[in-house]
């Protein structure tokens, strides 16, 4: 059976400065039809993490090289921006992530203008709700958040888990049914969070430690929490903590209503930009 590993942890950490946005980065691994080994990485996380994935990889057994795979729930750019790390393996991106991503909305501020071009760095295979990794292993489709964000739904032996970028950002998500960060749909984003809910015995979020929700729907974590802070003291003056519920619990892109239309609109322009881009050798077999 299929297993998941977490390779780097999720952290729902946010400041009046700005996000952190710690997501989590999860390896799966097991066998695909003909026998053979696979090494799957889900989502990328950011450069600031980019040492702290060498060493989780290489505490693993692995390599870069040796991830075949990388699946983007979504191409925001704190899970995008080190797949330029595993130029061996081919990217799976929903297709409407991928196209979108070459014209995002001028207020998404998840999607830079360079991710289109920064995707297009691997080779891509789109893909869509149920298609197959692997033996155990497929898609999900969980839009809302952004307009093809993704879940991986993993048959382990000790049941389905499902990872879910952030259409399920982190466990209370799960509870209250709102995201608390729509860059595409709302309506799509409430659809989404059930349908993992749904499906899920074990929940790997986004921005948060893997859980499950108990037949009363209370979380229940199934990793502990583990975090230090450096250059900050408890008590260093004007530092204050604020519990999320006070920050508000959701927001909504401005303009989020244009999204569908511009989306079409740009959708000629988004298939030139995605043709303009030198196609990558494949890679060399092992």
């Amino acid at each position: 059976m299929p297993t998941v590993d977490i390779l780097l942890p999720g952290y729902a950490i946010d400041t009046d400065q700005g996000y952190p946005a710690f997501c989590g980065v999860f390896l799966v691994r097991g066998r695909d039809s003909a026998g053979e080994s696979r090494n799957i990485l889900v989502d990328a996380a950011h450069v600031g993490r980019r040492p702290f994935l060498w060493e989780a990889l290489a505490s693993h057994g692995l390599a870069a090289a040796d991830v075949d795979t990388v699946v983007l729930t979504h191409a925001h750019w704190d899970h995008v921006q080190n797949i330029d790390l595993f130029p061996q393996a081919t990217l799976l991106i929903h297709a409407d992530e991928r196209r979108y991503a070459h014209t995002p909305h001028a207020n998404d501020w998840a999607t830079p203008s360079w991710t289109g071009l920064l995707l297009e760095q691997l080779p891509i295979r789109e893909v869509r709700d149920g298609h197959e990794v692997m033996p155990g292993v497929h898609i999900l489709a969980l839009p809302g958040h952004s307009p093809g964000s993704v879940g991986v739904v993993v048959e382990t032996d000790a049941g389905r888990s499902v990872i879910t970028g952030d259409a399920l950002h982190f466990a209370q998500v799960a509870r209250v049914r709102r995201n608390p960060l729509v860059f595409w749909d709302a309506e799509q984003a409430v659809r989404s969070i059930d349908r993992v809910v749904d499906l899920a015995d074990v929940i790997y979020p986004g921005h948060d430690r893997p859980f499950r929700l108990t037949s009363r729907r209370e979380i229940e974590y199934v990793e502990p929490f583990c975090l230090t802070v450096t250059g900050l003291r408890p008590d260093a003056r004007g530092l204050t903590f604020a519990d999320r519920s006070e920050q508000g619990a959701e927001w909504i892109m401005p303009g989020i209503g244009d999204q569908a239309a511009l989306y079409e609109k740009n959708a000629q322009e988004s298939a030139r930009r995605i043709s303009r881009v030198p196609r990558l050798p494949p890679p060399s077999p092992a």
